[in-house]
């Protein structure tokens, strides 16, 4: 007689176990994580930053004023915020990059401009030396610098005109190049690899997933070498130049692991790196990085290479200097994790914005 009433009682239970879905519940079972955008509903502190703690030099931005209007205000933002000089990195050389030093020449304190390398015929014989030649053109127009110079795993492609596929910093043909750059004082900047999520399956496991996806790394083409074979090629390059000052752009594109980062750093003084569009990638672990920035205060730089405008500057003093927890920045970002401020201390944060650029572009 027991077991008679037991099973009816389960069999309604399970029936009506549907019930307690709420209607927003089934409505919202086809949310897109593309149109995911929460908002924080903590009550807690929030610092209101609007203006850095020390003056800045900005070692990491591009050409991205299409005109003398845009120019100007961002001549206007940068002294509203104590900006006090931005590199342009403009991959270019020849007439291109002439035309650059012409425009942004109206504000030879605020800005300078470095070149790229001329890649153009690059596996015949004599190239290199012809790229030297344009190298030192280039730095009799003003040009202060190399970069950025770009290997995502197929070779060096950032540079103007030519990209210069096959070939890898490491490789022998270009040693010559970067040696007269050490020699010219002219540091190079390059961006090697991307971040780890982007060589990861985008599926489910995946933390950064859309920007995991949009920026993709295709770990099957042919010929590509993947993200610790172009740490390798950094790394030999650096070893081989001690000569030539090195900065890897955007953390190495090693936030995931920054020991990677940190091990270079502690083994080649002629080594920086600078903290580019790297922001959302490492606020997620406020006490992690606040220990990095500590460790290796003397060979961080400040960069932003996300624009221009005022607010982009303020969300990344936010992130290096306050205390905030549990903030979003959709109109910068594309990762749907919270963002976490450092909390840096004052001597450290001098080190970032402006003494540590100031010892290199002088």
């Amino acid at each position: 007689m027991k077991k008679t009433l037991i099973i009816p009682i389960l069999l309604v239970f399970i029936s009506c176990s549907g019930k307690y879905e709420s209607k927003e519940e089934k409505n919202n079972n086809d949310i897109l994580l593309k149109n995911y955008r929460p908002e924080s509903i903590y009550n807690i502190l929030q610092e209101d930053i609007q203006k850095p703690a020390s003056p800045i030099i900005d070692m990491h931005s591009h050409p991205y004023a299409t005109n003398i209007q845009e120019l100007d205000r961002w001549v206007k933002t940068m002294d509203k915020l104590g900006i006090e000089k931005t590199i342009l990195l403009t991959y270019n050389t020849g007439a291109p990059f002439d035309s650059l030093v012409n425009v942004y020449g109206k504000y030879p304190d605020k800005f300078d401009l470095w070149c790229g390398f001329d890649y153009t015929d690059y596996e015949q014989e004599g190239w290199v030396d012809r790229a030297i030649k344009e190298l030192e053109r280039c730095k009799a127009m003003g040009a202060k610098g190399v970069g950025e110079l770009g290997d995502k795993g197929l070779g060096l492609f950032y540079s103007m005109p030519s990209p210069a596929y096959g070939l890898h910093v490491n490789d022998s043909r270009i040693q010559p190049l970067l040696r007269r750059c050490g020699e010219l004082n002219m540091p190079i900047n390059i961006h090697v690899a991307e971040p780890y999520w982007m060589y990861l399956p985008a599926d489910n496991t995946n933390d950064g997933l859309m920007n995991g996806l949009k920026w993709k790394i295709d770990t099957e083409k042919e010929g590509i070498i993947l993200h610790q074979e172009l740490i390798n090629t950094l790394e030999e390059a650096v070893k081989e130049n001690p000569g030539t000052t090195f900065i890897a752009c955007h953390f190495a594109n090693c936030s995931y692991d920054l020991s990677i980062l940190g091990s270079l750093l502690d083994n080649y003084s002629n080594l920086y790196t600078d903290i580019s569009a790297r922001f959302a990638e490492t606020s997620p672990i406020p006490r992690y990085m606040k220990k990095f920035y500590s460790q290796y205060q003397d060979r961080i730089l400040y960069g932003t290479d996300m624009g221009l405008d005022e607010d982009m500057y303020k969300t990344t003093f936010r992130i290096l200097e306050s205390h905030d927890e549990h903030f979003y920045d959709f109109e910068r970002f594309d990762y749907h994790w919270p963002l976490h401020g450092f909390g840096l201390d004052s001597p450290i944060l001098s080190k970032v914005y402006y003494e540590n650029a100031k010892g290199l572009i002088n």
